[in-house]
């Protein structure tokens, strides 16, 4: 059940990461915005010399880039990585000449050169995110160099120590370099998140529509239903005006007799959509817990199904496809990584279910132990294969925590190897006879 949900979670991966142009846009018209008011405030409430000219035409040039870009491309145009980090690049260059011409790194606005840099980093694939930092640390050294001083006080100077100025490279290095990865990850792990939520959703939608075909037979039976009585009425009419004719008998009995076959077989799914509401809908549990452990007993692996509840008063449950898909699941795994058995345990009161499932293999290791069910992260250690994406275990856990139950999972003792997990509902949420 992993793999063949994996397809799905990677297919629009590309297209769910691309920078939203508006997005962009607007961001820099902050960025416009800040640096006209800030130099502003520098040149006349200040008085501080400025070079005026060359930082008005670098903030000039950022609003005539931004104004093209809203008339040229509609709001909800979406970047290509190349285009994005053409832009980045733009503003990131853009930002670090109105900083060299204003004092470089001893000006007090030099630590937003790391903005493009993690906004790259949320957004865009780590090769281009990777190549604007390097491009974002050439500038930083490069800033360090500057030979325009800070704007400040007439006939006062600032004259910033060499070690001040590696200090403050280092800051705003370690700074971006921090800020990049925590966004990197955040962004990774949202969009797992996202996708791993829409493969669930397709998975129970799929459950579900398969639940619901025995409404349908007996949608078409009750259609079909009028016109094959009518030529069943027919049959029979031709079968006694021309029961003397040998021309005709043997097939108008033929027609006769397929009719009747097609009633018979639309009335079978009629009745079998009527008894749906008792037989397909609701199940005792352990009819459900057999139903799903069934398909997994011929794969070389020994599965025992061990009830410690008797019959008498167990729960009768809804058929709910994101239990049976999620138990279906869980039981598959443990079959995948056992080396001879696996053993399913259920377990019933007045106030709980609890299923456990049990196989012999490896079990977990420890560091995975910590963050089992987070999409994309291998599940178990096996000799020959490379233990999946996690995706499928992300799936069950997601559908069975719908339905009202809490998951633990463990390693077993130490003297029995293996992995076990506990399934535990209260019985009202899972008990189609219960008062909720």
């Amino acid at each position: 059940m992993i793999d063949k949900t994996e397809g799905y979670t990677l297919e629009d991966r590309h297209n769910s990461r691309r920078l939203r142009l508006q997005t962009l846009v607007r961001l820099r018209w902050l960025a416009v915005g800040g640096q006209a008011l800030t130099v502003f405030i520098v040149a006349f409430w200040l008085k501080f010399p400025l070079p005026l000219i060359a930082s008005s035409s670098l903030i000039a040039a950022l609003a005539w880039v931004n104004f093209y870009l809203t008339i040229r491309y509609p709001p909800t145009h979406r970047l290509e990585p190349p285009a994005a980090f053409a832009l980045l690049g733009f503003d990131l260059l853009q930002l670090c000449a109105l900083l060299f011409i204003t004092g470089g790194l001893a000006n007090p606005f030099a630590a937003l050169v790391c903005v493009p840099v993690i906004i790259s980093f949320a957004s865009q694939p780590i090769r281009y995110s990777t190549a604007l930092i390097g491009v974002a640390m050439v500038c930083i050294t490069v800033l360090a160099f500057s030979p325009f001083p800070l704007p400040w006080f007439d006939g006062a100077e600032i004259n910033v120590h060499n070690v001040m100025q590696f200090g403050v490279w280092c800051s705003i290095a370690s700074t971006m370099a921090f800020a990049a990865f925590y966004a990197y990850r955040v962004s990774m792990e949202a969009s797992q998140l996202a996708d791993a939520l829409a493969a669930t959703e397709l998975v129970l939608q799929r459950e579900k529509h398969l639940s619901q075909l025995d409404g349908l037979a007996a949608a078409a039976a009750h259609e079909l239903g009028t016109p094959l009585a009518t030529i069943s009425v027919v049959a029979k009419e031709m079968e006694r005006e021309l029961k003397n004719d040998d021309r005709f008998r043997e097939d108008v009995m033929l027609l006769r007799s397929q009719s009747e076959r097609c009633r018979d077989i639309l009335r079978r799914l009629t009745t079998l959509s009527s008894e749906g509401e008792a037989h397909m809908r609701r199940l005792p549990l352990s009819s459900m817990i057999e139903e799903i452990v069934a398909p997994h007993r011929e794969f070389g692996i020994r599965l025992e199904l061990i009830e410690k509840s008797p019959r008498k008063g167990e729960p009768v449950t809804d058929r709910n496809a994101g239990i049976m898909y999620g138990l279906g699941n869980l039981i598959e795994n443990a079959v995948d990584y056992a080396r001879e058995k696996v053993i399913v345990t259920v377990e019933h009161d007045h106030d709980k279910v609890l299923i456990v499932i049990e196989d012999d293999g490896n079990g977990y290791a420890p560091d995975i132990l910590t963050r089992i069910g987070e999409p994309y992260v291998t599940k178990r250690q096996k000799e020959d294969t490379a233990g999946g994406l996690g995706l499928g275990l992300f799936i069950a856990k997601t559908l069975l925590e719908r339905s009202g139950a809490s998951l633990v999972f463990e390693n077993r003792d130490p003297e029995n190897a293996g992995a076990r997990i506990r399934i535990e509902w209260p019985r009202m949420l899972i008990d189609a006879n219960s008062t909720k």
